[in-house]
């Protein structure tokens, strides 16, 4: 019973949020999953239902250079990471999509790393 609830509470945090932010080929969706070991971002087109870029923690280039992946210095790295990608593919603008998430710690320290990094949102 407890359980069900909340599921269903997060389901409908990620709705609320997720109905604002609506990826274009002109300016793509930015979505960020967050573990407690790992955290994950892509970059989707939701027009075509196409995922252009992605990086994580589990991810060879990432994995190599950390030694905890779930904190926010392996947060940023993923941010820089998936913003590479993302200008190599040709993108410069997203949304981002912090899915169900509160904007702090490590959605934040991924965000600024992005943003640094040459991604503009």
């Amino acid at each position: 019973m407890q359980i069900d609830r909340i599921k269903k509470a997060r389901v409908r945090r990620k709705l609320r949020v997720h109905k604002k932010v609506l990826g274009t080929q002109d300016r793509p969706r930015l979505s960020v999953f967050r573990s407690n070991r790992h955290i994950y971002a892509q970059i989707i087109d939701d027009v075509a239902a196409v995922t252009l870029a992605s990086a994580g923690t589990r991810s060879g280039s990432v994995r190599d250079g950390l030694k905890k992946t779930g904190n926010i210095a392996a947060a940023k790295i993923v941010g820089t990471e998936i913003a590479k990608q993302a200008i190599q593919v040709g993108i410069k603008c997203v949304k981002f999509d912090r899915n169900r998430y509160r904007y702090h710690g490590r959605i934040k320290a991924l965000a600024d790393a992005a943003r640094e990094a040459g991604l503009v949102f």
